[in-house]
């Protein structure tokens, strides 16, 4: 199974992923792409953050909609379009950032729905509720806590999303395990994140740049597969985004890795929930 083994220590990878997250939550680095330029920034701003969010498959309409500041230019595709939202769903996002993702779904969840908000850095919660604050959002929230322990009740969410975060975990199993504790039955997941076609070698497993840069972390399609199914989902799909070479070749620090990871969109389903009636029974 692909892992960190005969990398660095998984405290070690997770301090590093605080560490530059809080960064650029503070503009202490300015990035595109998920931490696009592992050397240490490639400059991104406003614009190149507009531009690196219609790579990822966003709509001028979405990126125009969050507050200023939200969008970082971060991930590696549109979770919430590949979530299909609807109105009064609950929906939790893991590893929310300053809120881009969240925000998008607010708007296709409405008043009636709920968002959370989950991320392990203190500086990327603290500019997420700037945000909601600023522009008004009254069904959102943001809570400190890691995705591996989430702040969440059981069985209390319909839909998960998650944007390049997961892949930065360094064990991917209770991250899932936990994404179906909090899952109401019948509730799904829609992911996008980086997936590895190969077995990364080691000296790129060792990298610290490319972990928290959203690439020594990606684990193989099959490993992935059977960690969401030993976490209990079913109607496991895993499968690369349709312009996913661009998406990989757009991260300047990543170019030439296209061929040994992609960026995917992973969905499942928790079993249970409402089955569609077909038969006379159902009408009595």
């Amino acid at each position: 199974m692909n892992n960190t083994s005969m990398g660095p220590d998984s405290e070690t990878l997770r301090e590093e992923v605080r560490r530059r997250y809080s960064a650029i939550a503070t503009g202490d680095e300015t990035l595109t792409g998920c931490a696009a330029d592992a050397g240490g920034g490639s400059g991104g701003g406003c614009c190149g953050a507009k531009a690196q969010a219609a790579t990822l498959g966003y709509s001028a309409d979405e990126i125009a909609a969050v507050p200023e500041g939200a969008n970082l230019g971060l991930g590696c595709g549109n979770p919430v379009a590949l979530a299909s939202l609807t109105v009064g769903q609950a929906v939790l996002d893991l590893g929310a950032g300053a809120g881009f993702d969240a925000f998008i779904a607010a708007r296709a969840v409405g008043p009636t729905g709920h968002v959370i908000g989950v991320d392990m850095t203190a500086e990327m919660v603290a500019k997420a509720r700037a945000n909601a604050k600023k522009g008004g959002y009254k069904n959102v929230e943001f809570r400190l806590g890691e995705i591996e322990a989430l702040p969440v009740a059981d069985g209390t969410v319909d839909v998960i999303i998650s944007n390049c975060v997961i892949n930065l975990c360094p064990d991917k199993r209770p991250v899932y395990r936990e994404a179906f504790r909090v899952l109401k039955p019948g509730g799904r997941v829609a992911v996008s994140d980086v997936v590895a076609r190969v077995e990364l070698a080691d000296e790129v497993k060792r990298d610290l740049a490319l972990h928290s840069g959203c690439l020594a972390g990606a684990t193989l399609q099959e490993d992935l597969v059977r960690i969401l199914r030993d976490a209990g989902f079913e109607d496991v799909v895993i499968k690369p985004k349709g312009n996913s070479d661009d998406i990989i070749t757009s991260w300047e620090a990543k170019r030439g890795f296209e061929s040994q990871v992609f960026a995917a969109e992973v969905t499942a389903v928790k079993p249970g929930g409402e089955k569609a009636c077909c038969g006379p029974a159902c009408c009595e």
